[in-house]
């Protein structure tokens, strides 16, 4: 499939591992040239390396930054914008705050949750959504959660946060749809990362509680079967993902209602970029 990204320039951060990571990597392989960002210099120099050996033509740019500040933000943008000569695609993404419900939380932990998942949201958009405005073509992609829609009630924090990213995208996708910048929401359920990991200890038990019994792998942009025990096992034909547009339609959707046809790869995600 042909996203016709070609000479992109795209922004991803969270990028070190995870779904970040094999998202910058999906970008890379339709030939958008990528920036990573995330708070580790050692480990974006490994996901480089891996990207760079799986798409040996692609062209990636490392900048560490934490996006808990909204300076290092600001800062990531503009280095972004500098070594690409602009950005036309921003993958907003972060990890989760810690696991709690409402009786084991402070108040303060709600304020860092805001400004590790709303907040830096918001700070990114402010600083690169203009300019894709002004280009009349621009596309804004944040990874959220299911829980969005479902709130897991371990989970209070990403719950709160998370749900004000999705109020924040839909606003300002009505506001910029009229100068050819698109904004979605990626609302992906169960993904083997590092951040699924330290919040399970059991994976099988977890994929035992989801109907179709599947946790996806994030590494390999396909999910894997946890069985009773004996390990994952890949299923390469067969690759579940969730995918809720929260802003404006692509070009020739309908609308931007769910998609409705959930059995799709990774890449799917990018249709309409």
């Amino acid at each position: 499939m042909d996203l016709n990204l070609s000479g992109r320039r795209a922004l991803v951060t969270g990028a070190s591992t995870g779904l970040g990571k094999s998202t910058a990597l999906a970008l890379a392989q339709e030939g958008a040239e990528v920036a990573i960002a995330s708070r580790s210099q050692e480990k974006l120099a490994s996901a480089k390396s891996e990207i760079i050996s799986l798409v040996p033509s692609a062209v990636v740019h490392i900048i560490p930054a934490d996006v808990t500040s909204n300076e290092a933000v600001a800062s990531m943008a503009a280095t972004a914008e500098d070594v690409m000569g602009g950005v036309d695609i921003l993958i907003a993404n972060a990890g989760g705050p810690p696991p709690g419900n409402f009786a084991s939380t402070s108040l303060d932990a709600y304020g860092e949750a805001l400004q590790l998942n709303l907040v830096s949201t918001v700070a990114m958009c402010s600083a690169l959504v203009p300019a894709m405005q002004q280009r009349k073509w621009g596309r804004v992609v944040a990874i959220t959660s299911l829980s969005v829609r479902e709130p897991i009630g371990t989970l209070i924090l990403s719950n709160t946060a998370r749900a004000g990213v999705t109020g924040f995208l839909k606003t300002l996708a009505r506001e910029v749809a009229s100068d050819g910048v698109t904004v979605n929401s990626l609302q992906p359920g169960l993904h083997r990362t590092p951040r699924l990991e330290a919040l399970h200890d059991n994976l099988a038990d977890t994929a035992a509680a989801i109907p179709a019994g599947i946790i996806g792998d994030a590494a390999e942009n396909r999910p894997v079967f946890v069985g009773d025990g004996d390990g994952l096992v890949h299923i390469p034909e067969f690759t579940r993902v969730e995918h809720v547009p929260t802003g404006a339609a692509p070009e020739g959707a309908d609308d931007d209602r769910a998609d409705p046809q959930p059995p799709c790869s990774m890449r799917r995600f990018f249709v309409g970029i």
